[in-house]
């Protein structure tokens, strides 16, 4: 979790200005701007909808009108005695008398009930052979079709003799009425007892009523007609249709006036005819519901976004001036480290706080600089000091076991092994004396250790031997100054010493890439055995100790010391840097 909220949140003080700008100001100022026009387009949304759906309610008030005067139409001629006269007794006059009288009666009743309502036809039948329209029809009118029509059948009409058909086929002639279908009211004519004398079909021109409607919208919207079932009775767009999802809305929720068609992007308004257990639907596309908004919507986040985008790049500008000399201090103090506090601050390019703040950096590296050279000129003089006494400390040591050895072959016999080792130990104490090197070259040091042990032998009566393996390239190579001696002494005095027999001490060189690796070994009683015959001393041993603080000061981390206890004596090892010196240093540089 500590990792995801380091990546998230910026390092920097530039970006995390920056940043707070944008999450505290920025987004919840966009955020309530967004939250606002949501609510502008919903109550927008809202009143545009009730508006279409009293419209709706119009038209269904339209509708019921026809309905209305359908129902009227068929009373009245229910009720004329004309009308019924001719039914009854189309004998008493000529058919051309009783075509003639019952046009007139159609003639009246469209100049007072449809004088605005064209779309209304009438069809009467009498019961015998005679069958009288308001219409041109489309076909030939054979009364014996006319009666076997299904909308006749008694069987499908209420107690009140009469029932609607909603997709009756349309009659009428093309030139008149071009849709196809009719709304019909199919009825019986019937006296005071209940005998009909009659048949009556009452028309109304549902879709020409709904694309007139349609023409009087200033909107691009449209109306359907769909049953309870949803079927398609009539649309006011030639060839448009709703969805099965769209019907399954407005059926499922007949009490709910409009929702949302999020598939077609329109809004949906319904209304319930119960007369006929139909919907009419209205539906408007919001791009056309929303048009003006949109434009104004857009042409405000135009201006937004500019104006966000100048207060961005402002905020960068300023959170940059604010951060950048801290920016600029950061990377002078890296650089100091990386420089050993050696580089200054421009004093000149600032003012205020930050040339305040830059003096007083420039103050600190000063002091520190020189603080540092102060603390690594007193450590170079401890280190030489401390070096100078632990070197000091082997040549005592050694010149004492010499001079014993001395004494004891003067005591015993008068031989001129005294002048070879005289020769040897004047080697020895030569180079202890110098101290104004810490370093010599393999050969010197190697015959510093022969000199060591040609002494060794004489006092021992040549009870081991020494042998040296090297590479001819190393000879030149800089090790520490009486390093091996100490080695070999241990080797000597703790292992050749208590053998039965006589040792065996090897010396043996080598590198291994850009590493010198030294090894003494013995063939003597082993590190175990020579615990447990270890003989006190008067003062402690210094060789081992002695050699692996040269190295650590010479060396640091670069320089080893091993041993190791094997299984016949003991093998001692140190590895340093290999460092060339003439006549290898120009062939092999270090």
């Amino acid at each position: 979790m500590s990792k995801l909220l380091r990546i998230l949140i910026p390092q920097k003080l530039k970006y995390r200005l920056f940043t707070a700008f944008v999450c505290l100001i920025l987004l919840p100022f966009g955020a309530l701007n967004l939250y606002n026009y949501q609510r502008i387009e919903t109550l927008v949304q809202k009143k545009i909808s009730q508006q279409s759906h009293y419209q709706l309610e119009q038209m269904y008030r339209t509708l019921e009108d026809q309905i209305s005067i359908a129902f009227k139409t068929l009373l009245f001629l229910q009720q004329d005695d004309t009308v019924k006269s001719v039914l009854l007794h189309p004998e008493q006059r000529s058919e051309l008398e009783n075509k003639r009288m019952m046009e007139n009666i159609f003639k009246n009743l469209n100049n007072s009930f449809f004088l605005y309502n064209p779309s209304v036809y009438f069809m009467i039948l009498d019961l015998t052979e005679s069958a009288y329209t308001s219409y041109p029809p489309k076909d030939s009118l054979v009364y014996s079709e006319l009666k076997a029509n299904p909308g006749f059948d008694r069987g499908q009409m209420n107690t009140s003799s009469y029932h609607w058909v909603p997709n009756d086929n349309n009659y009428v002639l093309r030139d008149v009425s071009t849709s196809a279908y009719l709304l019909s009211l199919y009825a019986y004519l019937e006296d005071t007892r209940n005998k009909p004398y009659g048949m009556a079909r009452i028309s109304i021109d549902y879709t020409y009523w709904l694309r007139s409607i349609h023409k009087q919208s200033d909107l691009e919207q449209q109306y359907f007609l769909i049953t309870r079932s949803g079927e398609d009775i009539s649309q006011s767009v030639p060839g448009s249709q709703l969805s099965e999802k769209v019907k399954a809305g407005f059926a499922g929720q007949p009490g709910q006036q409009y929702f949302i068609d999020k598939d077609s992007n329109s809004l949906i308004n319904y209304i319930y005819v119960e007369s006929l257990d139909w919907y009419i639907v209205n539906r408007i596309p919001l791009s056309v519901l929303f048009v003006e908004i949109e434009g104004l919507k857009q042409q405000y986040f135009i201006t937004f976004f500019v104006l966000t985008s100048i207060f961005l790049m402002m905020t960068f500008v300023i959170a940059t001036t604010i951060t950048r000399p801290l920016s600029h201090l950061q990377n002078k103090m890296k650089a100091a480290v990386q420089k050993s506090l050696k580089i200054r601050l421009p004093e000149h390019k600032f003012s205020g706080e930050i040339l305040d703040l830059t003096r007083t950096f420039n103050t600190m590296l000063d002091d520190t600089h020189l603080l540092i050279q102060k603390l690594k000129a007193e450590e170079r003089q401890k280190e030489a000091v401390h070096f100078q006494m632990l070197l000091a400390q082997t040549n005592p040591h050694f010149l004492l076991n010499t001079l014993n050895t001395i004494k004891w072959i003067a005591i015993r016999e008068h031989n001129e092994d005294i002048t070879n080792m005289t020769l040897s130990l004047g080697k020895l104490l030569e180079a202890s004396l110098n101290t104004d090197k810490d370093l010599i070259h393999l050969k010197d040091e190697i015959e510093l250790v022969e000199a060591y042990v040609h002494i060794q032998q004489v006092r021992y009566a040549h009870k081991f031997e020494l042998t040296c393996r090297y590479d001819e390239d190393v000879l030149y190579a800089l090790v520490p100054k009486l390093s091996l001696q100490p080695l070999v002494e241990n080797a000597i005095i703790h292992g050749i010493s208590r053998l039965p027999g006589n040792g065996l001490i090897e010396l043996i060189v080598h590198r291994e890439e850009n590493r010198l690796i030294v090894e003494i070994r013995d063939n003597g009683v082993g590190m175990e055995q020579a615990g447990l015959n270890k003989v006190p001393r008067k003062r402690p041993g210094i060789g081992l100790s002695n050699i692996q603080e040269r190295l650590r000061l010479l060396f640091r981390e670069e320089g080893t010391l091993e041993v190791l206890s094997t299984g016949e004596g003991v093998t001692v090892r140190f590895t340093i840097p290999l460092l060339l010196s003439a006549p290898y240093g120009n062939e092999h540089p270090a």
